[in-house]
Protein backbone atom coordinates (compact mmCIF):
# COMPACT_ATOMS: atom_id res chain seq x y z
CA UNK A 1 0.00 0.00 0.00
CA UNK A 2 1.68 3.51 -0.84
CA UNK A 3 0.21 6.57 0.36
CA UNK A 4 0.13 9.45 -1.23
CA UNK A 5 2.64 12.00 -0.49
CA UNK A 6 1.85 15.27 1.48
CA UNK A 7 4.01 18.08 2.53
CA UNK A 8 5.17 17.12 6.07
CA UNK A 9 6.37 20.85 7.48
CA UNK A 10 3.50 22.50 7.28
CA UNK A 11 -0.30 21.71 7.29
CA UNK A 12 -1.63 20.71 4.30
CA UNK A 13 -5.09 22.52 4.01
CA UNK A 14 -6.05 20.17 0.83
CA UNK A 15 -5.14 17.16 3.16
CA UNK A 16 -7.47 18.86 6.03
CA UNK A 17 -10.60 19.29 3.73
CA UNK A 18 -10.42 15.53 2.28
CA UNK A 19 -13.34 15.30 5.41
CA UNK A 20 -14.57 18.98 5.50
CA UNK A 21 -18.15 18.19 6.23
CA UNK A 22 -17.03 15.94 9.52
CA UNK A 23 -14.67 18.82 10.48
CA UNK A 24 -16.96 21.26 10.11
CA UNK A 25 -19.69 19.73 12.25
CA UNK A 26 -18.42 20.46 15.31
CA UNK A 27 -17.65 23.92 13.86
CA UNK A 28 -21.50 24.43 13.35
CA UNK A 29 -22.40 22.89 16.76
CA UNK A 30 -20.24 25.75 18.87
CA UNK A 31 -21.60 28.31 16.82
CA UNK A 32 -25.17 27.10 17.74
CA UNK A 33 -24.50 27.84 21.32
CA UNK A 34 -22.69 30.97 20.57
CA UNK A 35 -25.37 33.61 22.39
CA UNK A 36 -25.11 36.70 20.29
CA UNK A 37 -27.58 37.98 17.91
CA UNK A 38 -25.61 40.55 16.25
CA UNK A 39 -21.29 41.09 15.97
CA UNK A 40 -19.50 43.43 14.56
CA UNK A 41 -16.39 42.38 15.28
CA UNK A 42 -14.97 38.76 14.91
CA UNK A 43 -12.01 36.77 15.02
CA UNK A 44 -11.25 32.77 13.94
CA UNK A 45 -8.75 31.81 15.93
CA UNK A 46 -7.07 28.91 14.19
CA UNK A 47 -9.41 29.40 11.02
CA UNK A 48 -7.52 26.50 9.40
CA UNK A 49 -8.42 27.15 5.67
CA UNK A 50 -11.56 28.95 6.42
CA UNK A 51 -14.38 26.61 6.85
CA UNK A 52 -15.19 27.79 10.16
CA UNK A 53 -14.63 31.20 8.95
CA UNK A 54 -17.40 30.64 5.95
CA UNK A 55 -19.49 30.08 8.76
CA UNK A 56 -18.95 33.18 10.80
CA UNK A 57 -19.65 35.23 7.82
CA UNK A 58 -23.10 33.46 7.48
CA UNK A 59 -24.06 33.71 10.97
CA UNK A 60 -22.87 37.50 11.08
CA UNK A 61 -22.95 39.41 7.36
CA UNK A 62 -22.56 42.36 9.32
CA UNK A 63 -19.52 41.80 11.17
CA UNK A 64 -15.89 41.86 10.37
CA UNK A 65 -14.47 38.73 10.13
CA UNK A 66 -10.83 38.23 10.40
CA UNK A 67 -9.21 34.59 10.55
CA UNK A 68 -5.72 34.21 12.10
CA UNK A 69 -3.74 31.13 11.67
CA UNK A 70 0.14 29.44 11.84
CA UNK A 71 -0.12 28.17 8.51
CA UNK A 72 0.78 29.30 5.58
CA UNK A 73 -0.76 26.75 2.96
CA UNK A 74 -4.47 27.12 5.45
CA UNK A 75 -4.01 30.81 4.79
CA UNK A 76 -3.55 30.74 1.24
CA UNK A 77 -7.12 28.66 0.76
CA UNK A 78 -8.74 30.17 3.10
CA UNK A 79 -8.09 33.82 0.68
CA UNK A 80 -9.03 31.76 -2.33
CA UNK A 81 -11.91 30.59 -0.18
CA UNK A 82 -13.13 33.87 0.86
CA UNK A 83 -11.75 37.08 -0.53
CA UNK A 84 -13.07 39.82 1.03
CA UNK A 85 -12.42 38.82 4.41
CA UNK A 86 -8.75 39.48 6.28
CA UNK A 87 -6.44 36.66 7.02
CA UNK A 88 -3.57 37.04 9.51
CA UNK A 89 -0.79 34.90 10.43
CA UNK A 90 0.37 34.69 13.56
CA UNK A 91 1.02 32.38 16.38
CA UNK A 92 -1.77 31.85 18.25
CA UNK A 93 0.22 31.53 21.42
CA UNK A 94 1.08 34.93 21.80
CA UNK A 95 -1.88 36.06 20.14
CA UNK A 96 -3.99 38.84 22.20
CA UNK A 97 -6.83 41.25 20.71
CA UNK A 98 -5.85 44.65 19.68
CA UNK A 99 -9.32 45.83 19.84
CA UNK A 100 -12.77 45.00 21.34
CA UNK A 101 -13.97 41.70 19.89
CA UNK A 102 -17.62 41.12 20.34
CA UNK A 103 -16.44 37.01 19.31
CA UNK A 104 -13.53 34.97 19.11
CA UNK A 105 -14.23 31.77 18.27
CA UNK A 106 -11.52 28.71 18.34
CA UNK A 107 -12.63 25.73 16.55
CA UNK A 108 -10.01 22.86 16.75
CA UNK A 109 -6.89 24.01 17.02
CA UNK A 110 -6.11 25.04 20.93
CA UNK A 111 -5.06 21.68 21.99
CA UNK A 112 -2.44 22.19 19.45
CA UNK A 113 -0.93 25.44 21.88
CA UNK A 114 1.55 24.88 24.41
CA UNK A 115 -0.72 26.42 28.13
CA UNK A 116 -3.81 26.83 25.83
CA UNK A 117 -5.58 26.77 28.77
CA UNK A 118 -3.65 30.35 29.83
CA UNK A 119 -4.11 31.93 26.43
CA UNK A 120 -8.17 31.15 27.06
CA UNK A 121 -8.14 33.07 30.21
CA UNK A 122 -5.70 36.31 28.11
CA UNK A 123 -7.98 36.35 25.16
CA UNK A 124 -11.06 35.82 27.76
CA UNK A 125 -9.93 38.55 29.81
CA UNK A 126 -9.18 40.83 26.78
CA UNK A 127 -12.88 40.83 25.77
CA UNK A 128 -15.36 43.57 26.58
CA UNK A 129 -18.30 42.94 28.75
CA UNK A 130 -20.64 41.00 26.24
CA UNK A 131 -17.85 39.20 24.61
CA UNK A 132 -17.55 35.63 24.13
CA UNK A 133 -15.06 32.71 23.81
CA UNK A 134 -16.37 30.08 21.95
CA UNK A 135 -13.76 27.35 21.73
CA UNK A 136 -13.94 23.14 20.82
CA UNK A 137 -11.02 20.82 21.18
CA UNK A 138 -10.89 17.32 20.11
CA UNK A 139 -10.65 15.15 23.56
CA UNK A 140 -9.86 12.14 22.23
CA UNK A 141 -5.89 11.73 22.65
CA UNK A 142 -6.93 8.19 24.63
CA UNK A 143 -9.21 6.78 21.17
CA UNK A 144 -7.62 3.75 19.87
CA UNK A 145 -6.95 5.68 16.67
CA UNK A 146 -4.53 7.68 18.89
CA UNK A 147 -3.14 4.90 20.87
CA UNK A 148 -2.76 2.98 17.86
CA UNK A 149 0.02 6.06 16.31
CA UNK A 150 1.91 6.06 19.85
CA UNK A 151 2.08 1.85 20.30
CA UNK A 152 3.71 2.07 16.21
CA UNK A 153 5.69 4.70 17.32
CA UNK A 154 7.75 2.98 20.02
CA UNK A 155 8.21 0.16 17.25
CA UNK A 156 11.63 -0.18 15.70
CA UNK A 157 12.57 1.47 13.61
CA UNK A 158 10.85 4.39 13.99
CA UNK A 159 11.29 4.70 18.33
CA UNK A 160 14.48 7.07 17.69
CA UNK A 161 12.87 9.18 15.66
CA UNK A 162 9.62 9.76 17.02
CA UNK A 163 10.54 9.41 20.94
CA UNK A 164 9.19 13.30 21.08
CA UNK A 165 6.31 13.52 18.85
CA UNK A 166 3.96 12.47 21.59
CA UNK A 167 4.41 15.68 23.51
CA UNK A 168 3.20 17.78 20.50
CA UNK A 169 -0.86 16.65 21.80
CA UNK A 170 -1.10 15.81 25.46
CA UNK A 171 -4.14 15.15 26.77
CA UNK A 172 -6.96 17.67 27.31
CA UNK A 173 -7.27 19.10 31.34
CA UNK A 174 -10.69 17.90 32.86
CA UNK A 175 -13.89 20.09 32.15
CA UNK A 176 -13.25 20.80 35.92
CA UNK A 177 -10.48 22.66 35.44
CA UNK A 178 -11.54 25.13 32.65
CA UNK A 179 -14.90 25.79 34.83
CA UNK A 180 -12.56 27.00 37.97
CA UNK A 181 -10.05 28.71 35.66
CA UNK A 182 -12.52 30.70 33.28
CA UNK A 183 -15.89 31.22 35.44
CA UNK A 184 -13.61 34.22 38.03
CA UNK A 185 -13.53 35.65 34.77
CA UNK A 186 -16.83 35.70 32.86
CA UNK A 187 -20.65 35.81 34.08
CA UNK A 188 -21.88 32.74 32.27
CA UNK A 189 -19.63 29.89 31.15
CA UNK A 190 -21.23 25.96 29.45
CA UNK A 191 -19.28 23.44 29.27
CA UNK A 192 -19.83 19.45 27.27
CA UNK A 193 -18.64 17.05 25.63
CA UNK A 194 -19.94 15.60 22.41
CA UNK A 195 -19.30 12.10 20.82
CA UNK A 196 -19.22 11.76 17.12
CA UNK A 197 -19.84 8.85 15.20
CA UNK A 198 -18.08 9.56 11.67
CA UNK A 199 -18.97 6.73 9.05
CA UNK A 200 -15.52 5.94 7.21
CA UNK A 201 -14.54 4.13 4.53
CA UNK A 202 -12.52 1.86 5.88
CA UNK A 203 -9.35 1.50 8.14
CA UNK A 204 -7.40 3.35 5.12
CA UNK A 205 -10.18 6.35 5.16
CA UNK A 206 -9.11 6.37 8.81
CA UNK A 207 -5.38 7.09 8.24
CA UNK A 208 -6.09 9.67 5.82
CA UNK A 209 -8.35 12.05 8.18
CA UNK A 210 -5.89 12.18 10.72
CA UNK A 211 -2.79 12.38 8.32
CA UNK A 212 -4.27 16.13 8.53
CA UNK A 213 -3.91 16.34 11.75
CA UNK A 214 -2.95 14.18 14.61
CA UNK A 215 0.09 12.21 12.78
CA UNK A 216 1.49 15.70 11.34
CA UNK A 217 4.09 15.73 14.20
CA UNK A 218 4.89 11.74 13.45
CA UNK A 219 5.17 12.08 9.47
CA UNK A 220 6.95 15.58 9.84
CA UNK A 221 9.94 13.22 11.46
CA UNK A 222 10.36 10.77 9.13
CA UNK A 223 11.70 10.60 5.46
CA UNK A 224 9.56 9.57 2.96
CA UNK A 225 9.91 5.71 2.59
CA UNK A 226 10.19 5.70 6.15
CA UNK A 227 7.12 7.67 6.50
CA UNK A 228 4.90 5.05 4.16
CA UNK A 229 6.22 2.05 6.29
CA UNK A 230 4.94 3.36 9.56
CA UNK A 231 1.86 4.37 7.67
CA UNK A 232 1.20 0.54 6.85
CA UNK A 233 2.02 -0.42 10.23
CA UNK A 234 -0.33 2.04 11.75
CA UNK A 235 -3.36 1.12 8.91
CA UNK A 236 -2.78 -2.22 10.11
CA UNK A 237 -3.50 -1.78 13.45
CA UNK A 238 -6.42 0.45 12.94
CA UNK A 239 -7.60 -2.32 10.99
CA UNK A 240 -7.47 -4.54 13.87
CA UNK A 241 -9.55 -1.70 16.41
CA UNK A 242 -11.82 -0.71 14.20
CA UNK A 243 -13.73 -3.99 13.12
CA UNK A 244 -16.61 -3.22 9.64
CA UNK A 245 -20.10 -3.24 10.26
CA UNK A 246 -22.46 -4.75 8.09
CA UNK A 247 -21.85 -2.94 5.21
CA UNK A 248 -18.14 -2.43 5.38
CA UNK A 249 -18.35 0.77 6.66
CA UNK A 250 -16.45 1.52 9.93
CA UNK A 251 -17.24 4.31 12.57
CA UNK A 252 -14.83 6.63 14.04
CA UNK A 253 -15.55 7.36 17.51
CA UNK A 254 -14.73 11.23 18.26
CA UNK A 255 -14.74 12.94 21.27
CA UNK A 256 -14.62 16.74 21.40
CA UNK A 257 -15.02 19.70 24.35
CA UNK A 258 -16.87 22.49 23.99
CA UNK A 259 -16.34 25.42 26.28
CA UNK A 260 -18.32 28.85 25.75
CA UNK A 261 -17.74 31.75 27.98
CA UNK A 262 -19.47 35.08 28.04
CA UNK A 263 -17.57 38.44 29.70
Amino acid sequence: MTFEATPLNDWNARQYLRFEDERTRPARDLLAQVPLQQARRVVDLGCGPGNSTELLVERFPDATVTGVDASKDMLRMARERLPRCVFVEADIANWIPREPLDLVFANAVLQWVPNHQGVMARVLEALPEGGVLAVQMPDNTREPSHACIREVARREPWAKSLASAEAARPDLPSPESYYDLLKPLCRRIEIWHTVYEHVMDGPKAIVEWFKGSTLLPYLSALDASTANDFLEAYTAEIARHYPPRFDGQILLRFPRLFVVATR
